[in-house]
């Protein structure tokens, strides 16, 4: 029976690790990261605005919640009709995502109008968040 006991609270201590580990990932996921990259980091051929703020959103066929993240963009883009918005293809440009190290999808930056890398987000987005960063540098 001791056996069994150690056995059943060795799992469950294991269950309660990857559950807090779990937890501590996906509060991170969406959100937005202010960014400090070096400015020879080279974004000409993103199509970035130079008049306004942008937003790239890297995706690609085989991501599911790049929808989810396309339905945010689209929703903020509509209310904050000054901002560009962007969107790469990950499997089509693998070059742009090397150069911004997009590790993951979905991904999402947020560029000033000089093109300088502003926030970055993995994971879905909120509208809020988005607009929150954004309404300041169209000012």
């Amino acid at each position: 029976m001791s056996a069994v006991v150690t056995a059943g609270a060795a799992i469950a201590a294991a269950l309660s690790l990857a559950a807090a580990a779990g937890v501590l990932h996906n509060r991170r996921s969406g959100t937005l990261r202010d960014t400090v990259h070096p400015q020879d980091l080279d974004t000409a051929e993103l199509g970035l605005s130079r008049t306004t703020a942008t937003i790239v959103h890297f995706t690609a066929v085989w991501c599911g919640p790049c929808a989810a993240v396309r339905r945010v963009i689209h929703q903020v883009c509509a209310d904050l009709p000054q901002v560009a918005h962007v969107e790469i293809d990950m499997d089509a440009n693998p070059g742009a995502a090397r150069r911004l190290s997009v590790l993951s999808l979905p991904t999402t930056f947020i560029f000033d109008a000089e093109g300088r890398q502003r926030y970055r987000s993995a994971g879905v987005p909120k509208a809020a968040d988005l607009k929150a960063v954004l309404e300041p540098m169209l000012t």
